[in-house]
C-alpha cells in the first residue's frame, strides 16, 4: 500500500514538472524578451529631428529667395524659374512638415508612412533641381552644391530605412489615428503659430540687434548698424516662426490628449 502511494506521488510530481510556469521578470514579461511599447533603439527618432532641420533650412531659403525676387538683379529667366520653384517647394515643405510633426508629437501610427511619402517627394525635388542646374547653361557646375544635394538625399534614404517595417518604429509610433486632432485644426494652428511667432521673433530680434549695436558703439557708416539690427531681426523672424509653429502644433495635440490622461 505504501509503495502504491509513493509511486502515485512521484508520477504527480513528474506531471507537474511539465506544467511549471516560465520565469518572468518583475513586470510579468518573460525573461529575455524585450518589453513591448518601446522602440528597439532611439534611431526611430532621427527622422523627426531631420524633418525639423529641413523645415528650418526651407525657412531660411524662403527668406533668401524672397529677397532675391524683390530686388532687380537682371537675372535670366531660367534662374527666376528655379527661384520661384524653390519658393513653392519651401512653402510646401514647411506646411507639410508641420503636419508630420503633429503626427510625430502624437506618436501616431500614420507617421512612418506619411513621412516616407514626404521624404520621397523631397528627394525627387532635389534630384529634379540638381538635374535642371546641370542641364541649363546659365548655371555653373558646383562640386560643393552637388555634394550637399547628395548628402541630403543620403540622409533622406537613411530616414526611410529607419522607419521601415520591422525596424522598431511601429512600437514608437503606435497611437491609433482617432487620438489625433483633425488635420485642418493642426494646419490652422500651425499657420497662426508661425505668424505670431514670426512677429514676436522679428520684433525681439530687431530690438536685440539695435541694443547690441548701441552697446558696442557699432559704426553706423552707410547704415552698418541698421543692417546689423535688420539681420538680427530676420534671424529672430526665422527662429520665431519655426518655434511658434512647433509650439502651436504641440499645444493642439497636448490639448487633445489631456482629457484622456
Amino acid at each position: 500500500m505504501l509503495d502504491f502511494v509513493a509511486d502515485r506521488l512521484s508520477s504527480n510530481r513528474e506531471a507537474l514538472r511539465g506544467h511549471r510556469p516560465t520565469m518572468t521578470s518583475t513586470n510579468q514579461q518573460p525573461v529575455g524578451q524585450q518589453p513591448t511599447g518601446r522602440p528597439d533603439s532611439g534611431l526611430s527618432y532621427i527622422p523627426p529631428a531631420w524633418l525639423v532641420f529641413v523645415m528650418a533650412w526651407s525657412a531660411y531659403s524662403l527668406i533668401s529667395a524672397w529677397r532675391l525676387t524683390t530686388t532687380d538683379y537682371d537675372l535670366p529667366d531660367s534662374v527666376f524659374y528655379l527661384v520661384y520653384g524653390g519658393l513653392a517647394a519651401s512653402i510646401v515643405t514647411i506646411l507639410w512638415g508641420l503636419y508630420l510633426l503633429g503626427l510625430a508629437f502624437n506618436r501616431s501610427a500614420r507617421f512612418p508612412r506619411h513621412f516616407t511619402i514626404w521624404q520621397v517627394a523631397t528627394i525627387l525635388w532635389l534630384a529634379a533641381r540638381q538635374a535642371y542646374m546641370l542641364v541649363v547653361p546659365d548655371f555653373v557646375f558646383s562640386g560643393r552644391g552637388l555634394a550637399v544635394t547628395a548628402a541630403e538625399i543620403a540622409i533622406g534614404l537613411l530616414c526611410i530605412y529607419l522607419l521601415r517595417r520591422g525596424a522598431g518604429a511601429e512600437t514608437a509610433y503606435a497611437n491609433p489615428e482617432s487620438e489625433s486632432p483633425p488635420v485642418l485644426v493642426s494646419i490652422i494652428a500651425a499657420l497662426l503659430g508661425i505668424i505670431l511667432g514670426a512677429a514676436l521673433g522679428a520684433g525681439a530680434g530687431f530690438a536685440a540687434g539695435a541694443l547690441i549695436a548701441e552697446t558696442t558703439d557699432m559704426s553706423c557708416f552707410e547704415g552698418a548698424c541698421g543692417y546689423f539690427a535688420l539681420f538680427i531681426g530676420l534671424a529672430g523672424l526665422v527662429v520665431g516662426a519655426i518655434a511658434g509653429g512647433l509650439f502651436a502644433v504641440w499645444w493642439v495635440h497636448w490639448r487633445k490628449r489631456k482629457p484622456a490622461t
